[in-house]
């Protein structure tokens, strides 16, 4: 428990807020004594996810409509500005450096394919999928038939 409390006020650091007012009523001897305040942690946990992920995806969807196909461009300037300024920040100290760096590729690895916004005709149906494929496979057969005639005529001639 000790540990994942390092872990959350080293990441509110990065963040930039200040866990000094937190480590009073949220410690692990604090909740231990009022399991009350294990509820609300909880609850605060849940929240903060949700409002991060909210602020990421309207940020990264904001970006991606900005930049539209150039949004890798986008996507690599801020993972290594985020890393530059990590690295510069806990220079003296590598252990520091490697949660935010973790935090930070997970950022970047969320945006990439796997992220909701790259992904097209999410809400569309198993039959529109199907049609697509079939119309598809129809321009193939065209295509197909136009090379054999063009072949045929040549043979012929």
């Amino acid at each position: 428990m000790d540990t994942f409390w390092r872990i959350w006020t080293d990441l509110l650091d990065v963040l930039g807020i200040d866990a000094s007012n937190l480590t009073h009523y949220f410690s692990p001897a604090a909740i231990a004594n009022n399991p009350t305040r294990a509820i609300l942690l909880i609850g605060a946990i849940l929240l903060a996810y949700w409002f991060l992920s909210l602020f990421l995806g309207f940020f990264f969807y904001l970006l991606h409509m900005i930049f539209g196909r150039f949004f890798w461009i986008a996507r690599v300037a801020l993972f290594t500005l985020s890393c530059i300024y990590i690295l510069q920040k806990y220079e003296g100290d590598p252990e520091h450096a490697v949660l935010p760096l973790c935090f930070v590729v997970a950022v970047y690895f969320m945006t990439g394919p796997v992220g909701f916004y790259w992904r097209r005709n999410s809400n569309s149906s198993l039959e529109e999928k199907m049609d697509h494929l079939d119309s598809q496979i129809r321009l193939l057969n065209i295509r197909l038939s136009r090379v054999i005639e063009n072949l045929d005529r040549g043979s012929d001639q």
